[in-house]
C-alpha cells in the first residue's frame, strides 16, 4: 500500500552493525520498540519544553510534544502512502539529545564546550563541535544508550539514523563523515533532500509545537485570547469556532480553535505535498533523494505560521517570566559543568574512559532531567536557584 517513493522496510540501507531480522516486526517498528525502551525517551517526560517541570503537571514535557509530534505526522503521512512506522520511529526519537532545560539548556551548554576550544571536541569519538540537540540526539542513539551486548548505542536503521539528523552544519557533517561510514550526514555535504518521511517530522514538528506552547501559554496566563486575536492564522479559526457555537469561552473555545488550526494546517501538508510529488515526477526513493524539499505548507500557510512563531517567540518565549526562569536554568548548567570538569570522578569512570573530558561532561549534563540538574545543582555548587 505505500506510494513508489516511500521508505520501505525491505529496502533500508540497514543498521551500523548487522543483526538478523526480527520474525514478527519490520526493521522500522524495531525501531520504533527500541525507542520506546530506552532510558534517553523515558527521561523526556521530566525534561522541559517551554515551561519547567516544577511549574505545573498539565504544561507539556519533550515526551508529550515527542507523542503529539508523532501523531500528527503518522496521520499525513497515512494519507500520503509513506511508511508510518519510520515516522513514529523518528518523531519519538527527535528530542533525545535535548538537555534539561530546553533550548535554555541547549545554549549553555553549548558556550562550556565552545568556551574550551579545541580541547572540547574529541573527533575520534565524539565529532561534535560544541552542543547541538540533533547532533546529541543522533549520538544517543548511536553510542549512548548501553543495552545490548554487542553493540553501544540501539543500533537503529540509517532511515531513521537520517531522520533525528534534521540539522547539521557542514563542519560537524564533515567531522561525522571521518567516524561514521553509513553516511548519515552526507546529504549536508552533497546536496539533496531526506526521505519524505524525515522531512515530514520535520514540518510535524513546528505544527505540534506551535499548537501546544499556545494552550500551554494561554493555561499559563501568559497569553490570552485576546492576544492571540493579533495573530490571523488563530484568529480565523477562533472566529469559524464562534460561528458555529456563538456561545462558546473559555478553554473550550481555545481548544476548539486549535483543533480547527491543527485540522486545516494538516490538510495543507496532504494538499500541497501531493501536488509538490506529482509536479516533481518523482517515482522512486532515489528520486527524493535528489530533488528539493517536497514535505510543505502552501505559501499562504508558510507565511501565516512564521507570522505565529514569530508572535510567540515575542509574548511566550521572551516573556520576563519565561526568560527570568530560563536563566536561572542556565546558570544550573554553567555551574555543573565547571563542578563536574573540575570533579569527573563524580560522572564516572565509564564515561570519560570513552569521550574527551568535556564531551563525557556533555553527555552527563544533556542527560539529566530538569528536576535532577536541580537537585545535582543544589548538591554539588551549595546554592538553591530553584526553591
Amino acid at each position: 500500500m505505500l506510494a513508489p517513493y516511500a521508505c520501505q522496510a525491505r529496502q533500508s540501507r540497514g543498521r551500523r552493525f548487522p543483526e538478523a531480522d526480527a520474525p514478527t516486526r519490520s526493521v522500522y517498528q524495531r525501531d520504533r520498540d527500541r525507542i520506546v525502551h530506552s532510558t534517553a525517551f523515558r527521561r523526556l517526560v521530566y525534561k522541559t519544553q517551554v515551561f519547567l517541570n516544577h511549574e505545573g503537571d498539565l504544561f507539556r514535557t519533550r515526551l508529550t510534544h515527542s507523542l503529539e509530534v508523532a501523531q500528527l505526522a503518522r496521520s499525513i503521512a497515512r494519507t500520503l502512502r509513506l511508511n508510518e512506522d519510520l515516522v513514529e520511529a523518528v518523531a519519538l526519537a527527535h528530542d533525545l539529545g535535548h538537555t534539561p532545560f530546553g533550548h535554555a539548556g541547549q545554549d549553555a551548554l553549548n558556550g562550556c564546550l565552545k568556551a574550551l576550544g579545541p580541547q572540547g571536541d574529541d573527533p575520534a569519538t565524539a565529532v561534535i563541535v560544541g552542543f547541538e540537540h540533533n547532533l546529541q540526539s543522533l549520538r544517543v542513539v548511536d553510542r549512548l544508550e548501553v543495552r545490548y551486548p554487542n553493540f553501544d548505542g540501539l543500533n537503529l536503521t540509517f532511515e531513521t539514523r537520517e531522520g533525528i539528523l534534521k540539522h547539521c552544519s557542514r563542519g560537524d557533517a564533515e567531522r561525522l563523515a571521518l567516524v561514521d561510514a553509513s553516511g548519515v550526514a552526507q546529504r549536508f555535504l552533497v546536496g539533496g533532500s531526506p526521505s519524505l518521511e524525515a522531512q515530514l517530522c520535520n514540518l510535524a514538528d513546528e505544527i505540534a509545537y506551535n499548537a501546544h506552547d499556545i494552550d500551554d501559554g494561554v493555561r499559563s496566563g501568559l497569553l490570552t485570547l485576546d492576544q492571540m486575536a493579533e495573530v490571523p492564522l488563530f484568529e480565523r479559526f477562533r472566529q469559524q469556532a464562534l460561528r458555529s457555537h456563538p456561545q462558546l469561552g473559555g478553554r473550550r473555545l481555545l481548544f476548539e480553535s486549535i483543533r480547527l488550526m491543527l485540522s486545516q494546517q494538516v490538510y495543507d501538508v496532504i494538499d500541497t505535498t501531493g501536488e509538490r510529488i506529482a509536479d516533481s515526477g518523482i517515482q522512486s526513493l532515489d528520486d527524493v533523494r535528489q530533488s528539493k524539499s517536497l514535505v510543505a505548507f502552501s505559501d499562504t500557510m508558510r507565511a501565516e505560521s512564521s507570522e505565529l512563531k514569530r508572535f510567540l517567540f515575542r509574548n511566550l518565549y521572551r516573556h520576563p517570566q519565561v526568560t527570568e526562569t530560563t536563566e536561572r536554568a542556565a546558570v544550573v548548567v554553567r555551574d555543573l559543568f565547571a563542578f563536574l570538569m573540575a570533579h569527573p570522578e563524580e560522572i564516572g569512570e565509564e564515561r570519560t574512559a570513552t569521550s574527551s573530558l568535556p564531551r563525557a561532561v556533555a553527555d552527563y549534563i544533556a542527560g539529566m532531567t530538569d528536576r535532577f540538574a536541580i537537585r545535582e545543582h543544589e548538591r554539588l555548587c551549595g546554592t538553591v536557584l530553584f526553591p
